[in-house]
């Protein structure tokens, strides 16, 4: 069985990437995987979204096989792309302020300070998403060797305000501005 995209036939199916529903007649991105428990495969379902930002390479599969249109595609196969060019980038899953000053970023080591934006991590492994760490939002360019993270980032992460995104951008141009710059946020 091959990577697909169709109308999700019910509402049950959870997504991989983000643990929302798949409503009911919503295109779907179906990853085949071994089964680790029987011969043969699973099949693990994502939002179109999530499948282009976590899961890019089979993503780009299902999408290049596909023969029917399908709405924001170039979109889709952009934000995929990016991820297989970026291969640290489909570990970004939102943004969150600190909690407290105990965590280190993955990129520099120092402490992210408590109340200073951070990028949430996570790496795929068998068949799941772990949580992996975080990043000061200014580490970005070093970590990810891009800053163009913020549709992942207000993907994964939908309760940001305006004022959080303009906060995120600074954060991001910021920490570019030091090593060697680097637009398209």
């Amino acid at each position: 069985m091959a990577h697909l995209i169709e109308p999700a036939s019910t509402a049950r199916a959870k997504c991989r990437g983000c643990g929302e529903n798949i409503a009911a007649g919503d295109l779907r991105f179906g990853e085949a995987v071994p089964n680790p428990y029987a011969e043969g495969e699973t099949t693990h379902w994502f939002h179109l979204d999530c499948a282009a930002y976590k899961r890019p390479e089979a993503f780009l599969e299902a999408l290049e096989a596909r023969t029917e249109p399908l709405a924001d595609s170039e979109r889709l196969a952009l934000e995929a792309r990016r991820g297989v060019e970026h291969p640290r980038l489909p570990r970004v899953d939102g943004a969150e302020r600190a909690s407290s000053g105990r965590a280190r970023c993955r990129s520099c080591r120092d402490t992210i300070d408590k109340g200073s934006w951070r990028i949430s991590l996570v790496y795929y492994e068998g068949g799941r998403f772990q949580p992996s760490g975080f990043i000061h939002a200014r580490c970005a360019r070093q970590y990810l060797e891009t800053i163009a993270v913020l549709a992942r980032i207000a993907h994964f992460t939908p309760g940001l305000s305006d004022e959080d995104v303009r906060e995120l951008r600074a954060e991001l141009e910021a920490g570019s501005d030091k090593d060697g710059g680097g637009r398209g946020i």
